[in-house]
């Protein structure tokens, strides 16, 4: 039986199933990308639920696997060389699991570089602003009386739409016909962003055409509905 002993996160989240990947993880639009690639790809994994509410993420063991805090990271008993990987940023993740798997991730060096482009620009520009924009919208921000702040985010929330929308004008993806890594990397930002952040009258959502046909194409995926409840919040 696999040994991940050595491990102090697995002290505190035992797995039942040390032979799968481990994910430690929440429904966040970070946390969902992950599931979503490991729902669509078949990989066997084990979910643990880390919570914010108790703070999970502060915790000693957590913090071992991810000295930064944050979801989702993952251990993986079956890494490079056969060894035991533990590995944390959705975004490096979701490209150890792409070349793990050779899913979701072109084989042609151009246009893998040019999928590597766009889920960097989920990770410096899409989730940091609409995250922003989701405090100052719904959360602590919208008490602020000086709404300047709120409407840089806007501003600039609008615009990365629209470099969505943009690239989106025939095609099927953000690729074109091929589904990758950078639409399971974007896509919960901004199902978040019109959904839980209850920003779409603020940034104007019906004028992105593009991107809400591609949104919802994607909303009807089995693994991505599946991945987007994993690990339950309990």
């Amino acid at each position: 039986m696999t040994d991940l002993s050595a491990f102090p996160i697995t002290r505190k989240w035992p797995p039942q199933h040390p032979e799968r990947l481990q994910l430690y993880s929440l429904p966040t639009p970070n946390g969902v990308k992950v599931s979503i690639m490991l729902e669509e790809t078949g990989l066997a994994y084990e979910p643990h639920t880390v919570r914010f509410d108790s703070q999970d993420q502060m915790s000693p063991e957590f913090l071992s696997l991810n000295p930064n805090n944050k979801i989702p990271a993952i251990l993986d008993p079956n890494g490079p060389d056969g060894k035991p990987l533990a590995l944390f940023e959705s975004g490096a993740i979701l490209v150890y699991l792409a070349e793990k798997t050779g899913q979701f991730i072109p084989r042609d060096a151009g246009a893998r570089y040019e999928t590597l482009q766009w889920l960097m620009f989920q990770m410096g520009g899409v989730g940091p602003m609409f995250g922003q924009l989701g405090f100052f919208h719904r959360f602590a921000g919208k008490e602020y009386e000086d709404k300047r702040p709120r409407d840089r985010y806007v501003a600039e929330a609008q615009r990365l739409l629209q470099v969505l929308d943009q690239r989106l004008e025939g095609r099927d993806w953000i690729m074109g016909r091929d589904y990758t890594i950078a639409d399971i990397a974007i896509l919960p930002w901004v199902r978040n962003l019109v959904g839980f952040y209850e920003a779409a009258d603020i940034v104007g959502w019906e004028r992105y055409g593009q991107l809400r046909r591609v949104l919802e194409k994607w909303l009807e995926r089995p693994a991505v509905q599946r991945g987007l409840e994993i690990p339950a919040r309990g």
